[in-house]
């Protein structure tokens, strides 16, 4: 009798549904924590340090910096990224102390060249250098939507070589042989590849985070300063090359790029903020200069050291002299808070005619006065406006006369004026920032895309 009662229990539907669970319990909750324990495969940011996610001061748009699925391509070309051996990128950053021969640049190629994290301005803030575009334009090519990891489906191809930082770092090399060397190397080991003997490198295009000046090498000894012969070998020729300063007279396939600045947003939402607080910021000064004298009787110091002294001398301008020691001219909290209380900055040129100040001048919604054409209009044509009176000011310095009284030219703008050149500034903000590279859903147009686009169409008018 107890028998048969054990069997029909055993027998009975609540039964097996209770051992159903059971099982599956068992046997599942074991799997899962293996998976959880088990190393990952590497993300397609792996060789990315993982960055603190700082709190943005906006509330509207407070909101973890991670990366998300591809977004469509919206510049309508493939780009494929050649794989470069190490010696050429990432192995050039493992002598990092020595890749500038001013200051250790370890700090500021952290972070795929973002820099160190600037969390009292919020998540998307980082203290980044001058001369880290060519490490910014490979991070974020890496993660974007129209990257092609086949080359036969590519339009576009990306040489990573960090050319700038292998300049910088041998620039007091004696033997020219040697300092050319890497880039010799360079132009050898992409020469073999069959997508560059397609079309000879016509597609193909390189970012430097330098001059163009630094890859031109002076004939003559006695105007040599440590450049290295990169653009002029003739393959090198064939591509396009993005530079931060592009050569006005011979660079014809020279493409300036902008100089990176300090907001590297992940969302659109970031960027709206941003701009928003620049439309509101409350702006007390007229006009400022950040900067220092320079010494000799060129064209360029004499109209930077004719625009210090009259900033100096009005109480309309707010001067901050990069040359006393006690100056802030390299904390970018100071930087940005000169210029979001200036309606206007001005934009001397520096050892060479173009500076980075232009940038966070732009970012910081403040309206540029240029003295050389070749600071801005001859040169980020992919990214500014053909119209240079919409965003700016020029007030040349012509020849031994003396430039123009400042204060005078720039009170003839009448505020209505003024409120609409910032209104263009401020619009100009997406076109020249570099977004952080796991930011894939932007929802505007960064400066890689700007430049993707751009190539694109340069590309095709090449072919005809």
């Amino acid at each position: 009798m107890f028998t048969m009662k054990h069997n029909k229990f055993f027998d009975s539907k609540p039964f097996r549904i209770t051992l159903s669970l059971s099982l599956f319990i068992l046997f599942s909750f074991p799997s899962l924590l293996l998976f959880r324990l088990w190393p990952q495969p590497p993300s397609p940011f792996h060789r990315m340090p993982l960055l603190s996610l700082f709190t943005t001061r906006s509330t509207s748009y407070d909101v973890a910096a991670v990366s998300t699925p591809p977004a469509e391509c919206r510049a309508g070309v493939s780009v494929y990224i050649h794989d470069l051996p190490p010696e050429f990128n990432f192995g050039l950053l493992e002598d990092c102390q020595h890749l500038n021969r001013f200051i250790n640049m370890c700090p500021h190629v952290a972070h795929r060249g973002l820099g160190q994290p600037l969390p009292s301005l919020g998540r998307s803030w980082f203290a980044t250098n001058q001369f880290t575009s060519e490490m910014l334009f490979h991070a974020r090519l890496e993660g974007h939507p129209c990257r092609t990891h086949d080359p036969a489906h590519a339009d576009l191809f990306y040489v990573p070589f960090y050319g700038g930082f292998h300049m910088s770092s041998r620039s007091r090399e004696p033997d020219p042989v040697v300092r050319d060397a890497l880039a010799v190397r360079m132009v050898e080991h992409v020469g073999l590849s069959p997508w560059w003997q397609r079309r000879h490198g016509r597609d193909h295009f390189i970012t430097l985070g330098r001059t163009g000046w630094d890859f031109l090498r002076n004939p003559n000894p006695s105007q040599e300063i440590g450049a290295n012969t990169l653009l002029h070998m003739p393959a090198v020729k064939n591509m396009s090359v993005l530079v931060v300063e592009r050569q006005p007279w011979i660079g014809t396939n020279q493409h300036g790029l902008p100089y990176p600045s300090y907001f590297h947003p992940t969302t659109s939402g970031e960027m709206l903020t941003w701009q928003e607080k620049m439309r509101r910021s409350k702006r007390p000064y007229l006009f400022s200069f950040i900067g220092q004298a320079r010494k000799g009787g060129g064209a360029n110091a004499v109209a930077r050291n004719e625009m210090m002294r009259q900033c100096a001398e009005s109480p309309r301008c707010e001067l901050v002299n990069c040359g006393d020691k006690k100056s802030k001219c390299h904390n970018p909290e100071e930087v940005l808070r000169v210029m979001t209380r200036s309606e206007f900055c001005l934009q001397a040129p520096g050892d060479s005619f173009t500076r980075r100040s232009t940038f966070d001048a732009l970012l910081a919604g403040c309206i540029p006065v240029f003295s050389s054409r070749h600071t801005c209009y001859t040169q980020y044509a992919w990214f500014l406006p053909q119209d240079w009176r919409s965003y700016s000011v020029f007030i040349e310095a012509e020849g031994s006369k003396q430039m123009k009284r400042i204060e005078d030219e720039l009170m003839k703008i009448t505020p209505q004026k003024r409120e609409k050149m910032r209104s263009k500034v401020i619009g100009l903000i997406p076109r020249v920032t570099y977004a952080h590279p796991n930011g894939t859903r932007l929802g505007f147009r960064d400066a890689v895309d700007v430049a993707l686009e751009a190539l694109a169409k340069h590309i095709v008018d090449k072919s005809i």
